[in-house]
């Protein structure tokens, strides 16, 4: 018999066992979530996908639970432009804060008047007109508003169908509660996704300036004490998020600062999860002393 004999048939037959293996586990029907996970983890356990899948799979099933409330960014931390800023004052906010669409707001953040998309600044900046050719009414793109306990199912669907990537969440009484982005939903499927905005693993403390460092919240405490000399005690919280949420006492917004030793910490970054960003000052001895 040939080499070619020996071999197993091309790669339709096991697609078709794989199909198969995966039918067999399913053929008894799921009463409940609790059973339909058993059944996908056997699947799993037996190769027929990776843990990461199975995860993804996980993350399918919560959306179809959850509610928008329950990820949304809260208001106070949501990042904003006025309604009356001039354009330094929009380029100025969206190079701090990094994000890529704003909620416009007008006397109050009860009052949203729109949404901004940073990328429409760009026709603006720099050309001929500068500044004087700028009207903010006139890229001002409508706001769209849902319930804290629409299912992310739901949301998810209705932003596919409308193009949309961000919704104002409001409450019982038409009050802003937050806000919630089509990425936020997307991370509660796929994980964490990191953008072109997010600093790169290797870049976990980056200096802006003299005695200034941008720093990343999930920042070894023992490599910021080695980068910046510092003597924080890495027993009780191994990273500088979990340093700053102590001295904080709270998860804190984005411009709230805390003094620890002679530094002091700035948070550019944060969502209703954890620190993303911090800025560290370093200051002189005579700065320092009670906590601000």
């Amino acid at each position: 018999m040939s080499s070619s004999d020996e071999r197993p048939s091309p790669s339709a037959p096991a697609s078709r066992s794989w199909r198969e293996r995966l039918l067999n586990l399913l053929q008894i029907a799921p009463h409940d979530r609790d059973e339909l996970m058993q059944i996908l983890r056997k699947g799993q356990q037996g190769g027929l996908f990776d843990a990461n899948t199975l995860g993804m799979l996980e993350g399918v099933l919560d959306v179809t639970e959850m509610h928008v409330e329950e990820i949304m960014i809260p208001r106070a931390q949501m990042a904003v432009v006025r309604r009356d800023d001039d354009l330094p004052a929009l380029i100025a906010e969206v190079v701090t804060s990094g994000f890529s669409r704003y909620p416009v707001i007008g006397e109050h953040r009860d009052e949203i008047v729109g949404i901004l998309i940073a990328k429409d600044l760009l026709r603006y900046f720099p050309g001929p007109m500068g500044s004087r050719g700028f009207n903010l009414q006139d890229i001002l793109r409508p706001a769209s508003f849902v319930p804290e306990g629409k299912r992310l199912n739901v949301l998810l669907r209705e932003f596919q169908s409308s193009r949309s990537h961000i919704a104002i969440v409001v409450d019982e009484y038409g009050g802003v509660a937050g806000l919630v982005t089509i990425e936020d939903i997307l991370e509660q499927i796929v994980g964490e996704i990191d953008d072109e905005h997010d600093e790169r693993e290797e870049d976990s403390i980056i200096q802006s300036g003299e005695q200034r460092y941008l720093v990343k919240g999930l920042t070894d405490i023992e490599d910021f004490n080695h980068a910046l000399g510092a003597h924080f005690a890495d027993d009780e919280f191994d990273t500088v998020a979990g340093l700053l949420m102590n001295a904080f006492g709270h998860l804190p917004h984005r411009g709230e600062r805390v003094r620890l030793d002679h530094y002091e910490f700035t948070v550019v970054r944060a969502d209703n999860r954890r620190i993303h960003l911090v800025q560290v000052a370093v200051l002189p001895p005579a700065a320092h002393g009670s906590p601000a």
